[in-house]
C-alpha cells in the first residue's frame, strides 16, 4: 500500500506527520466496524488524535499550531479515512474551519487567537453548524431560520441545526443566524455548555454513522456580545479550498475498499481454479480499473491542492477547479468501491465484511457540498462566458 502514498509525500515534515497518522489509522481500522454497527461517536480515535496534537494541525504557527498547508491536510485526511471514514470526515470539518480562518483572517484577530489557543492548549473541538431543515445545504444560499436577537450586552439564539457532525464531542459550534430584523446573516461562536443549548439524537443513517451528525437545538440560548464573530460584510470571496477534505475522505474509503479486494484476489483460491482468483484475467481487469480510477482521482486532488499552496496569486480563480475535484473524486471513489465488491462477490455484502461499510460510507460523498449539478453548471457557465 505504501506506493500509493510515496508519490505524494514531498517533505520531511510531511513524512513525519504521515508516519504518525499511518500508525493511528491502522488502529482506527480495527475499531471502525464496531463504531459503525453501534452508531457511536469514535471518542477513542479522537482522543488519540488529540494526544498526537492533530487538532491544532491547521492552527497558524504564530498561535502555537502546526500551520500545515492544504496539501498536507488533504494527505493526512485521506490516510485517516482509509482507517475510519467517519473519524476523518469529523476531523476534516474541525481542521477545515481553522485552515479557512487562517487564510481569510475575517475574524477579529484577538478572538481568533483566543480560539486557536484553546485548541492548542486544551484540544477543544469546533465545527460550523449551518444546515437547517428548511434551508438544506448552506451552499445553496438560503437564509438561516435560526435567529439572534440582541438584548442588552447579550444575544438570544433560537433555532435548530441539522447535520452537526461530532455533536456529542463538540466544545464550540459556529452557528449561522439571522441578526434581528436586519435581514443580515451572522455567525456566532457558542459554547456547547451554554444554557439553552442541547443535542437531539436524530442521526439515523446507513452511511457515516460514527459522525453522530445529530441536531443542535438552541432554545433561548444566551451568549455574550462578543459571540458574534462573523457578519455578511466581513466574508471573504476566496474559494473554499478547505472543502477538499471531503474528496480526500472518500478517496480514502476507496483505497480501503481497493486494499480489501486486492488482498482477497491474492489469497482466495476456490477449488475450481489452480491458483488464486487474482490470476483470472477478468479479475485482473477489474483490479486494473480500480488502479486507473484511483490514479486519475488522486492526481487531480493533489495537483489542485498543490496549486492552491504554491500559486496563491491564482486562488481567486480556482473556484471551478476546486468544485470539479470534489465531483471527479467522489464519483471515482464510488466506482472503485463498486469494482472492489464485484471482485469479492457476495461475501462483500456480509455485515462482517468491511466492504459493505465502505459501500455505504462512500455514497455519502455524493451528497456533501458542492453537489454534482452545481459543479457541472459552474463549469458550463465559465466555458460559455
Amino acid at each position: 500500500m505504501n506506493y500509493l502514498y510515496e508519490t505524494f509525500i514531498k517533505t520531511k515534515k510531511q513524512r513525519e506527520w504521515f508516519n504518525i497518522i499511518d500508525t493511528l489509522a491502522s488502529g482506527f481500522a480495527k475499531r471502525a466496524d464496531t463504531y459503525d454497527q453501534k452508531s457511536e461517536f469514535p471518542f477513542e480515535n479522537v482522543e488519540e488524535l488529540k494526544k498526537a496534537g492533530y487538532l491544532s494541525l491547521t492552527v497558524p504557527t504564530e498561535f502555537g499550531g502546526a500551520g500545515l498547508s492544504l496539501y498536507e491536510f488533504v494527505l493526512l485526511q485521506e490516510r485517516i479515512a482509509t482507517g475510519d471514514a467517519a473519524t476523518a470526515l469529523c476531523l476534516g470539518w474541525h481542521l477545515g474551519c481553522f485552515l479557512e480562518l487562517a487564510e481569510e483572517r475575517t475574524w477579529d484577530e484577538e478572538t481568533f487567537k483566543l480560539l486557536c489557543e484553546k485548541v492548542v492548549n486544551d484540544q477543544v473541538l469546533v465545527n460550523r453548524a449551518a444546515t437547517e431543515p428548511a434551508t438544506g445545504s448552506p451552499t445553496r444560499g438560503g437564509m438561516p431560520q435560526t435567529t439572534a436577537i440582541r438584548k442588552g450586552d447579550e444575544w438570544i439564539i433560537n433555532g435548530r441545526k441539522t447535520f452537526t457532525s461530532m455533536a456529542p464531542a463538540l466544545d464550540y459550534a459556529i452557528v449561522s443566524a439571522q441578526i434581528g430584523d436586519t435581514g443580515k446573516k451572522g455567525n456566532f461562536m457558542i459554547s456547547m455548555k451554554s444554557e439553552g443549548v442541547t443535542i437531539e439524537e436524530t442521526w439515523d443513517t446507513v452511511a457515516m454513522r460514527g459522525t453522530r451528525s445529530d441536531d443542535l437545538i438552541m432554545k433561548d440560548a444566551v451568549v455574550e456580545n462578543t459571540a458574534l464573530v462573523e457578519q455578511d460584510r466581513g466574508k471573504s470571496e476566496l474559494p473554499k479550498a478547505w472543502l477538499l477534505h471531503i474528496p480526500a475522505c472518500y478517496i480514502g474509503v476507496a483505497v480501503a475498499a481497493r486494499n480489501e479486494a486486492v488482498q482477497f484476489a491474492k489469497t482466495y483460491k476456490p477449488n475450481s481454479l489452480p491458483g488464486p482468483i487474482g490470476e483470472v484475467p477478468e479479475v485482473q481487469r477489474k483490479v486494473g480499473e480500480m488502479e486507473l480510477e484511483l490514479l486519475h482521482a488522486r492526481e487531480v486532488l493533489y495537483s489542485v491542492a498543490h496549486r492552491w499552496v504554491n500559486e496563491p496569486h491564482s486562488r481567486m480563480q480556482m473556484g471551478p477547479e476546486l468544485m470539479a475535484v470534489k465531483h471527479i473524486v467522489t464519483n471515482a471513489a464510488a466506482r472503485v468501491v463498486d469494482l472492489a465488491m464485484r471482485i469479492v462477490g457476495a461475501r462483500s455484502l456480509a455485515m462482517s465484511n468491511p466492504l459493505q461499510r465502505h459501500y455505504r460510507d462512500v455514497r455519502a460523498g455524493l451528497h456533501n457540498p458542492p453537489m454534482d449539478d452545481m459543479v457541472i453548471s459552474t463549469l458550463a457557465k465559465r466555458a460559455l462566458e
